[in-house]
C-alpha cells in the first residue's frame, strides 16, 4: 500500500530477435533462455507474451551476410524480413504495440550504424539511408520507431520525412543516451552484427560523461522526439534519473543483453536467486525514473505475477 515505487507489465517492453526460416527457434547461447524465432513462430511469442499481459514489442533482424551491403539498402526494400514481420505482427495483433530498430548495422557490410568511408561514419550521408529505412517501417504499420544510430539530426529528419509522407501519427522513441558500452556483446552475438573494423565510441556517447547526455536529450526533444531512452540502464541509473528530472516526456530504459546475461549466469551457477536479483534490478531502474523499461526478462517478470 505504501511502496514507492511500483512496475507494472504494461511498462515492460518485449524484445524479438527475427531470423530467416520456418518453425526455427534458435537459442542465443550469450542470452541463457532466449531465442531468435522464425516468422512463423514470432507470431506464437507475442501470443503467449499478450496472455502474460505484455502488450509491447520492440523487433531486431538476423541478417545474412551475403544480403549485406555498404549502403544497407536491403532496409528498406520492400518485403524485406523485417517489414514482413511488421505486416505480419499488426494484420494478427493489431492491438500489440510495434517498436522498431532503425541502424544501419544490422544489414551493412561493415556493421556500423552509420555509413562508413574510408574508415569514417559519415553522419550527414546516413540520414538519407536511415530516412528511407524508417519510412518503409512506418509504411509497414510500425506504430514507434526507434532511431538506435546515434547519428547527429536524425531525430529531426526522421520526423520531418514522416510528417511530409502523412506518418505524423507514428512516434519516435530516440535512443538518446545511448553508451559505447561493453554490456552490448551478447546483443551483437545474436544479430550477427559486430563491427568489421574499429569500434563505436565515435558516434556513442563516453561512458565518462553525464551532462554531455543532458545536451543530446535536449537536441532530440527540440528535434520532435516523443521518448528519450538511456543504453544501457543500470550502469547509467544517474543518467535516466537526469533525464527524468529535465524533460516532460516518457524516458526509456534499455535493461541490455549484458545485463541479462550477467544475472542468468550468475543464476546458473547458483550465486544469485534470480528472480529476485531480476525484480530488485527492474525496480532500480524504475526507481531512478524510467516510465518504460526494454527488457530480456519481461515474460519471466510477467509470469510472477506481481503487478
Amino acid at each position: 500500500m505504501v511502496a514507492e515505487t511500483v512496475l507494472r507489465k504494461t511498462q515492460l517492453i518485449h524484445p524479438l530477435f527475427i531470423q530467416e526460416g520456418n518453425k526455427l527457434k534458435t537459442e542465443i547461447s550469450s542470452m541463457p533462455d532466449f531465442f531468435r524465432f522464425s516468422p512463423d513462430l514470432i507470431l506464437k511469442e507475442i501470443e503467449e507474451s499478450l496472455k502474460l499481459g505484455i502488450q509491447n514489442f520492440i523487433l531486431f533482424p538476423q541478417i545474412e551476410e551475403k544480403l549485406k551491403d555498404k549502403k544497407a539498402t536491403l532496409s528498406y526494400k520492400k518485403n524485406n524480413l523485417y517489414l514482413k514481420m511488421i505486416q505480419s505482427m499488426k494484420k494478427e495483433f493489431p492491438d500489440a504495440t510495434i517498436i522498431t530498430d532503425v541502424a544501419m548495422d544490422p544489414y551493412s557490410s561493415d556493421g556500423h550504424d552509420g555509413f562508413v568511408e574510408n574508415g569514417k561514419i559519415l553522419n550527414d550521408e546516413s540520414l538519407v539511408i536511415l530516412g528511407k529505412m524508417a519510412l518503409a517501417q512506418a509504411e509497414s504499420g510500425a506504430d514507434i520507431l526507434g532511431p538506435s544510430d546515434m547519428m547527429d539530426g536524425r531525430v529531426g529528419y526522421i520526423r520531418d520525412i514522416l510528417d511530409k509522407n502523412g506518418f505524423s501519427d507514428v512516434a519516435i522513441m530516440s535512443y538518446t543516451a545511448k553508451y559505447a558500452s561493453s554490456f552490448y556483446g551478447p546483443f551483437r552475438d545474436a544479430l550477427g552484427s559486430a563491427p568489421k573494423a574499429g569500434d563505436k565510441k565515435t558516434y556513442q556517447m563516453d561512458p565518462r560523461n553525464a551532462k554531455e547526455a543532458l545536451l543530446e536529450a535536449e537536441l532530440d526533444f527540440q528535434e520532435g522526439a516523443d521518448y528519450l531512452m538511456v543504453k544501457p540502464a543500470l550502469a547509467y541509473l544517474d543518467i535516466i534519473q537526469s533525464i527524468k528530472q529535465n524533460f516532460p516526456i516518457p524516458v526509456v530504459a534499455y535493461n541490455v543483453s549484458g545485463e541479462y546475461a550477467m544475472i542468468k549466469a550468475a543464476a546458473r551457477l547458483g550465486w544469485l536467486d534470480e528472480s529476485k536479483a531480476m525484480v530488485e534490478s527492474l525496480i532500480a531502474i524504475k526507481r531512478a525514473g524510467a516510465d518504460i523499461i526494454i527488457t530480456y526478462f519481461a515474460k519471466d517478470f510477467a509470469k510472477l505475477n506481481l503487478t
